[in-house]
This record gives C-alpha cells, sequence and structure tokens, in this order.
C-alpha cells in the first residue's frame, strides 16, 4: 500500500510542480509541460514493478502515437480562448482532440498501427 500511494504522491508532485511553474512563466511552465514526465514516471513504474522489457517498450510506442493527434488542440486552445472562454475552449479542444484521434487511427491503420 505504502508503494501506491508514493506513487500518487510522486505523479501528483509532478503536476503541482508543473502548475506552479506555469503561474510564474509561460515558457518554462510550457517547457516543463511539454517533457514526457508523466510517461517517464509510468516507464519506471512499470520497470521497478518488474514488468517485461516488451511491456514497457510497447508502452513508449503507443504514447508516441497517442501524443501525435492531441497536438492540434495545442495550436486550437490559445486562439478559441479569449473568444469563448475557458470551459467551452477546454470541451471544443477535447473534442478536436477526440476527432483527430480516430482520424488518425484511420490513417495510421493503413501502415500496419492498430491504436483501437
Amino acid at each position: 500500500m505504502a508503494w501506491i500511494i508514493s506513487k500518487y504522491a510522486l505523479t501528483a508532485l509532478v503536476v503541482v510542480l508543473v502548475s506552479e511553474l506555469a503561474k510564474r512563466s509561460d515558457k518554462l511552465g510550457g517547457l516543463v509541460a511539454a517533457l514526457p514526465l508523466v510517461t517517464i514516471l509510468s516507464l519506471i513504474w512499470l520497470y521497478l514493478e518488474h514488468q517485461s522489457a516488451e511491456k514497457i517498450a510497447n508502452h513508449a510506442w503507443y504514447t508516441f502515437w497517442y501524443v501525435v493527434p492531441t497536438l492540434p488542440m495545442f495550436l486550437v486552445f490559445p486562439l478559441l480562448l479569449p473568444r469563448w472562454g475557458f470551459w467551452p475552449t477546454l470541451l471544443s479542444c477535447a473534442v478536436i482532440s477526440s476527432v483527430c484521434f480516430g482520424l488518425f487511427a484511420l490513417l495510421v491503420k493503413r501502415f500496419g498501427v492498430d491504436l483501437l
């Protein structure tokens, strides 16, 4: 149980760190948020929990493919935010990301990458 609590605490600390940095510096907060910190922590947790190398490699492989269709959201969000406000923009970006993901999954399936 202590292990799970430690995992939650460290992972939460990363999220809090990013949000606190973003308050102080847009650029630094964006840089740290763009780092794959959650993925790195996930890979560490999988390794420390004695998951197979194949399982860890698959996690990294699929993370790459799942990140690509989320990128348009980061371009649309700053454009919509001043016009629509925070919550409608966030919801719209979630929908945009979902649509992009679906279309991207169909596209890469033609090349042998099965995301769904």
